[in-house]
């Protein structure tokens, strides 16, 4: 099965969502593209609206295309469609990911074939629905965006009772998210607090905050993805591409890369070469006879660095040298009394 707890290793979702916009065609195109890009992780969204919301429910400020009791009833899939969708991420080697919003898409979740379930930050206070995904014995990334430390600690309490495989993911309920709010500093106190696994769902519009999370320690970063920011719905427009998205992979992978691979700086085998070539040598300076003692005036510094290195200076000079020595010849060690 697979673990969020893979070592040093940063899991990388692409949170495809809604916009696929109720189109299955769209939705593998979509998949597809989040392969290509180098997702490890592909997340879709389980709305079931009668299970979900009321039909009056307010829409969010960035969205009034259309009501959301509409919205999610015209673009829901079926179990068959959702099958689909999870097995050609397997099919390519990516774990397939849903987020789930009534205790109906949990169970239809499960019989789809999803891998991995996410607690979106609306869903953390419904506690009935997490008892049930606790259940299911699956890993879980939970959202914080929208939750006061209160309300996330009853939410992983629930998945802690289980022994559910979890990870905590510092969010910010804002699209886009401005720097100031990404709590970045969050993420050191859901460890501590929780000694859970860390991520960010990060709804910025650049790659640099995950970057920085994963510097933090987060091992689960979660992007929007789209092949056009045109596409209709409420998170295309605050989406990677797959360049970006490509792009932000890389990035993530080379930076926890770089944080797992700790170097000895007294360990200076790999660059021997370079300190012969840019460091400094003790060189005469002018002509030097034998029996002359050394000089801040008869002595320079300069490249190669397989001499005496410039750094012995203080103990270099006041010695007289037992040879003869014309402008730029090495101060021999040797010849030093």
């Amino acid at each position: 099965m697979f673990s969020l707890n893979s070592g040093q290793n940063v899991t990388v979702i692409a949170e495809i969502g809604m916009t696929h916009d109720g189109s299955i065609g769209l939705a593998r195109k979509l998949t597809e593209a989040a392969v290509a890009s180098g997702a490890d992780v592909i997340k879709y969204q389980w709305h079931i609206a009668s299970e979900e919301t009321v039909k009056n429910a307010p829409s969010p400020p960035y969205f009034k295309g259309e009501s959301r009791f509409e919205y999610f009833t015209r673009t829901e899939f079926s179990i068959t469609q959702f099958t689909e969708l999870a097995h050609l991420c397997k099919e390519n080697n990516v774990i397939p990911c849903v987020s789930v919003f009534s205790n109906e898409s949990v169970k239809r979740a499960v019989e789809a074939g999803f891998e991995i379930i996410k607690i979106p930050s609306g869903e953390v206070t419904n506690i009935p629905m997490l008892r049930i995904v606790a259940e299911t014995g699956l890993p879980v990334v939970l959202s914080s965006g929208m939750s006061n430390w209160d309300e996330l600690t009853k939410a992983v309490n629930v998945f802690k009772k289980a022994g559910t495989e979890l990870c905590v993911l510092q969010c910010s309920s804002m699209y886009p998210t401005p720097p100031e709010s990404v709590g970045l500093n969050i993420l050191g106190q859901i460890r501590e607090k929780f000694g859970t696994c860390i991520g960010l769902s990060d709804h910025t519009l650049t790659g640099a905050t995950a970057v920085a999370a994963v510097t933090l320690g987060a091992r689960v970063i979660e992007k929007h993805f789209t092949i056009s920011k045109k596409l209709y719905g409420p998170d295309a427009r605050f989406s990677l591409d797959p360049e970006e998205f490509r792009q932000l992979v890389d990035d993530v992978n080379f930076v926890a890369e770089a944080m797992k691979s700790g170097i000895d700086k007294d360990d200076l085998s790999a660059y021997g070469e370079m300190k012969d070539i840019f460091q400094k040598s003790i060189v005469a300076a002018t002509k030097i006879s034998k029996g002359d003692a050394l000089t801040m005036d008869n002595i320079a510094f300069k490249k190669p660095g397989n001499g005496i290195p410039a750094s012995e200076i203080d103990a270099i000079l006041g010695k007289i040298y037992e040879n003869e020595a014309e402008p730029d010849d090495m101060i021999v060690r040797e010849y030093l009394r």
